[in-house]
């Protein structure tokens, strides 16, 4: 057992390493061991040797018609004067974008670099949505290529959707409610307004709808109807929305009406009716002869056939046809 002086420093160097923390001890690990400086010097002037890329925002998210940047830094490079590029990866085809230290393509008149390295593009379209490659070439760095993909995606706001609506449908038939809109990106979702009253995507799930009988798909717009109920009648719309705005459709009349058995019935038998008094006079007209053609003095009469070398002469004295001989020679 070690006790008084000849514990004391011992204890007291291990007391001055635990104080001094972790930095310390690296300190005197690395004057142990050599070989272990000259391994992080390597990796760290490999590091600080190779052109390395970020990027701010990889999926940047903007409306139609407002700027954007695409953000491509360079965050470790011994090179000045990179040679940068971007690229544009659209229906598996690749474009330049930013080549020869200039904008080319579509983006000419729109686009230009900022900084080193970022593009920023003004007035975006539907059609910029892509992927955008950043290349950087440091060529006096050991790893001279780095890269980054940026998708953009451009958000476009629905225009007025077309609606259809039956204007008069029978209590107790079916009926279809239509509502289409092909512009807004992403896809728009559809909602129905009766009275500008929200319908629910079932009309079974709400109390206050408990008279109708619908189903309304907000992917498709369509609103369909099992049998209408008087209640339903009213005045209807359709809002097409998205994340970049929403738009309406004009509001349409659907009449629901009673239908009329007995005023059917009636209708139908006065068409027979008139069908059958036509019938039993046309047969009329036929048995008494209205329909028969007669001659002036109210008989007919046909020529009978002449033989050869027969004359035929009639008389007013004899009233009848007299026979006259000719001979031929």
């Amino acid at each position: 057992m070690v006790t008084g002086a000849g514990a004391g420093p011992r204890a007291g160097r291990v007391r001055g390493e635990r104080a001094r923390g972790p930095s310390a001890a690296l300190d005197m690990a690395l004057r142990r061991r050599p070989s272990l400086v000259l391994l992080l010097l390597v990796v760290r002037g490999c590091l600080i040797r190779a052109v390395n890329l970020k990027s701010s925002n990889r999926s940047p998210v903007v409306q139609e018609f407002e700027s954007v940047e695409l953000s491509c830094i360079i965050t470790d490079s011994q090179t000045n004067d990179p040679r940068i590029e971007w690229k544009k990866i659209q229906d598996e085809q690749t474009t330049y974008v930013f080549f020869d230290n200039k904008i080319q393509g579509d983006l000419t008149d729109r686009a230009e670099l900022l900084g080193k390295t970022s593009l920023k593009i003004w007035n975006v379209t539907r059609t910029d949505s892509a992927l955008y490659r950043c290349e950087v070439v440091a060529r006096n760095d050991r790893k001279e290529i780095d890269e980054i993909v940026i998708e953009l995606t451009v958000q476009v706001k629905p225009v007025a959707p077309v609606c259809r609506v039956p204007r008069a449908v029978p209590v107790g038939k079916a009926a279809t409610l239509s509502c289409q809109e092909g512009e807004g990106f992403p896809r728009p979702h559809y909602s129905w307004y009766r009275n500008d009253v929200p319908l629910p995507t079932d009309s079974r799930a709400n109390p206050r709808f408990r008279n109708s009988s619908f189903v309304l798909n907000p992917e498709t717009g369509t609103l369909v109807f099992s049998a209408v109920h008087k209640e339903d009648s009213g005045q209807y719309y359709c809002i097409a929305s998205n994340d970049a705005g929403s738009a309406r459709c004009e509001e349409q009349d659907m009449e629901v009406y009673d239908l009329n058995i007995g005023g059917i019935i009636g209708g139908v038998l006065v068409v027979l009716t008139v069908l059958a008094l036509i019938t039993g006079g046309i047969c009329c007209a036929y048995r008494r002869g209205y329909f028969i053609s007669h001659n002036r003095n109210g008989e007919s009469y046909k020529n009978p056939g002449k033989p050869d070398g027969v004359n035929y002469i009639r008389t007013d004295e004899e009233g009848d046809f007299r026979h006259k001989s000719s001979f031929v020679i």
